[in-house]
């Protein structure tokens, strides 16, 4: 209660300092200049004390050629740390279309974004994030690997300009040290088998609990950034799948599923035909796109010999041969201090069968694709600890349903309703008289629809929406409860194949994120632009 409580007062702190100046009156459409990109998601809470702050990058991404460096702790700020920050900020200027970005320290990815797409004149931005789950990894000097991919020409003219700073916060007085995993492992002989990545880890005997975390994002370019968009192959449409728009990633542990999951619908800042619903107000994630955590502590009395075990992760419906996913993957390991080796065994693993139905008709002169898609995971093991028996029971459920309707070959209008709902609930036993129970209920919603007239005037509206609401109980005692929303909307036009001043677009858009916590705690932000300017910032919460 205390730690979210401090949330949000940071981020009421930061957004009296943050508050831009808002346009008078916006101009009548999109010029050469707008707005620095922003978003209304609350700053990273800071502890009030002394810091010591390390450049890690710093580098002008034009081409492919990653970043190499080497990070060394801050010896003025000796851990153990109460947190450690993540910000990187950027500029570019000109045309450029957006970029993925992916860092990594010790080989484990801590960070991967997104770009905005820049203005002639040129724009700054910047992104925050809480990385002190990653204290161990960066204990100790480490090398470092960044990869903005770019092309830098004639045409393409932004050169991103990039630094990444760390800022540690030593534990002192009432900031305890950081309740963290004991080692962040990355993956050994890593090695990609069609749209699948395949590893191996060798967790320390006496790991007592094991978390992965795979930062998966469909890219490139291709149907597989826009997998939600994909039919069954034999229905006439320009991406087709297999399976549909169904898409599922799972972890295995030796060859068993070890974990179930949604992807988010990521939209970056080029994405929907229509990068003037993006130059101020990025997507949800957009910015910091963030990983898929499954629990695989029940696996735990199979891995705990001191011998490489394999780890797989795959994503179900995408084409053989097709690519586009990219997942990077590592582990969490908790050790039990008191313990030389841990041992126990899984007496429960039960995958139900995968529903994916995907049914195409003809409906009012629109092809419609319709899709429903659900499936179900529950294991369960037990460890011998220093402290006992331990009982960890995961159970998964993950569920997608969509609405695809399109006009004629030229696939116009184009436009999608989506829902995806990805619940996990992990009680552990063992720990005390009554089990603690952490539920996790995400929902992810995709409205947009893309049309272009005679006119060649094409006008794109979305409404995207990242909620989920997470709660952890011991008997009747809430332990923690935080239930948050992060909302786009907009809609924005111009004309196609003429000149970037003949293009007479226009836009509005909307941002605003909500996060309630234990005993009314509230952070409420929205943010509104249009044609490039911000025309509202308003806090909700009193």
């Amino acid at each position: 209660m205390e730690r979210l409580s401090a949330v949000f007062a940071a981020a009421s702190l930061a957004l009296g300092v943050m508050t831009p100046v808002l346009a008078a009156e916006p101009p009548p459409e999109f010029g050469t200049d707008w707005d620095d990109p922003r978003t209304a998601l609350p700053a990273v809470e800071r502890p009030a004390t002394a810091s010591c702050t390390v450049k890690i990058v710093d580098e002008k991404f034009d081409d492919f050629t990653p970043y190499t460096g080497t990070f060394t702790p801050p010896a003025d700020c000796p851990g153990p740390w109460h947190k450690v920050v993540l910000r990187m900020e950027g500029k570019v200027q000109g045309v450029q279309y957006d970029r993925l970005g992916h860092l990594e320290v010790g080989g484990v990815t801590i960070f991967k974004t997104s770009t905005p797409e820049p203005s002639r004149e040129g724009i700054a931005w910047s992104v925050e994030k809480d990385v002190t789950d990653y204290a161990p990894l960066l204990a100790r000097p480490q090398p470092v690997w960044m990869l903005i991919g770019n092309v830098v020409n004639d045409t393409y003219t932004g050169v991103l300009d990039v630094q990444v700073y760390l800022t540690f916060y030593p534990a002192e007085g009432r900031y305890k040290p950081a309740d963290t995993a004991s080692d962040v492992l990355p993956l050994s002989n890593p090695r990609r088998e069609g749209s699948a990545l395949l590893g191996e880890v060798t967790v320390p005997r006496n790991t007592e609990r094991l978390v992965a975390e795979v930062y998966a994002t469909g890219s490139g370019g291709g149907c597989e950034e826009f997998w939600y968009f994909t039919v069954p192959a034999t229905v006439p449409y320009s991406c087709p799948a297999d399976a549909g728009p169904y898409r599922e990633v799972q972890i295995e542990v030796d060859g068993k599923v070890a974990g179930i999951a949604m992807p988010f619908p990521h939209v970056y800042t080029g994405g929907w035909s229509n990068p003037f619903l993006w130059y101020v107000l990025p997507a949800p994630r957009a910015f910091d796109i963030r990983p898929i955590r499954y629990e695989l502590t029940p696996f735990i009395g199979q891995l705990t010999d001191g011998k490489p075990h394999q780890l797989k992760v795959r994503v179900l419906g995408v084409p053989e041969g097709r690519p586009g996913w990219d997942l990077p993957t590592h582990v969490l390991a908790w050790r039990d201090p008191r313990s030389s080796q841990v041992i126990g065994g899984l007496f429960e693993h039960r995958l139900e069968p995968l529903t994916n139905d995907s049914t195409h008709a003809l409906v009012d002169g629109w092809n419609q694709v319709d899709t429903q898609g659900s499936h179900q995971l529950r294991v369960s093991g037990y460890l011998l600890t220093s402290h006992g028996w331990v009982v960890t029971t995961v159970e998964q459920s993950v569920s997608n349903s969509s609405m695809h309707r399109w006009q004629g070959d030229e696939e116009n209008p184009d436009g999608l309703t989506a829902t995806w709902n990805d619940t996990s609930t992990v009680t552990v036993l063992g720990r005390g008289l009554f089990p603690t129970v952490s539920r996790s209920d995400k929902h992810f919603t995709l409205d947009g629809l893309i049309s272009i007239t005679p006119q060649n005037r094409l006008t794109t509206t979305i409404t995207l929406n990242d909620a989920a609401d997470e709660h952890t109980t011991r008997g009747l005692h809430t332990l923690e409860h935080r239930e948050f929303s992060d909302l786009y909307t907009g809609e924005a036009a111009f004309t196609l194949g003429v000149p970037r001043a003949q293009r007479n677009a226009v836009g509005t858009s909307t941002h605003r994120y909500r996060l309630t916590g234990d005993h009314g705690a509230c952070y409420d932000r929205s943010i509104s632009t249009r044609n490039g300017f911000v025309t509202e910032d308003i806090q909700h919460c009193d």
